[in-house]
């Protein structure tokens, strides 16, 4: 869509079948499935979110919508298709991140880094690690939990190599990946223009978080690998 159409159309809610859609697909997720429902995918979905992250663009920067087809070439999972659609605004990938999601589940908002090439994991150890600014994501991530923020991200099961078991902050330092998550299952909202005022809101307060992350961990010199 082009994107000066989507600045004049006013974000009213996420389609009537948004989620009836997703339901189906979770239960047929095929070619056929997405070609006969692609057009409520289209109405529904897309062009709500697309409209959704132009709303929020002048507050948060500019966002985009992530693909509908998964990449199954490393999966055992083989499924063609997501059975959600996200919307992202980042720094770049692992240095920080607002993003919302709409799919089954309803609703989920959250805001971190999704995750971290060896040179941002080490930046995020070398911080948590640190008096300073460890102790400074912990206020952050504490403030979160008071707000009804979910803590969730791949972590290790033991300390990694070379830190102390016993560090004040070892279970942040397991993390591999880190991020706060709000989730309002389906309701009327997600329908309405109050939508837009959830998501908002909610990357208003998980921002202290996101900026932390492109603050100590940053953009990735090294690129992802699998």
């Amino acid at each position: 869509m082009d994107e000066r159409k989507l600045c004049a159309v006013e974000f009213t809610g996420f389609g009537e079948h948004a989620i009836d859609f997703y339901d189906g697909l979770v239960a047929d997720n095929s070619k056929a499935y997405w070609d006969d429902h692609k057009h409520v995918y289209q109405r529904d979905v897309r062009a709500p979110m697309e409209t959704l992250l132009a709303a929020l663009e002048p507050e948060f920067g500019k966002g985009k919508v992530f693909r509908p087809y998964r990449d199954v070439r490393f999966s055992k999972d083989k499924t063609p298709y997501k059975d959600h659609c996200g919307g992202v605004v980042e720094l770049g990938r692992g240095g920080g991140a607002h993003y919302v999601q709409v799919g089954t589940e309803g609703l989920f908002v959250a805001g971190g880094s999704f995750a971290m090439a060896s040179d941002q994991l080490a930046r995020y150890r070398e911080s948590v690690a640190d008096d300073v600014r460890g102790r400074a994501l912990e206020k952050l991530l504490a403030r979160l939990a008071e707000a009804g923020w979910e803590l969730r991200g791949d972590k290790l099961k033991r300390a990694p190599r070379g830190l102390d078991p016993e560090h004040p902050r070892i279970e942040l330092l397991k993390h591999k990946r880190l991020y706060a998550a709000k989730v309002w299952p389906p309701d009327d909202v997600l329908h309405e223009p109050g939508c837009l005022d959830r998501v908002r809101e909610g990357w208003r307060q998980v921002s202290p978080f996101v900026d932390w992350c492109a603050d100590h961990i940053g953009l990735t010199e090294v690129g992802f690998r699998r």
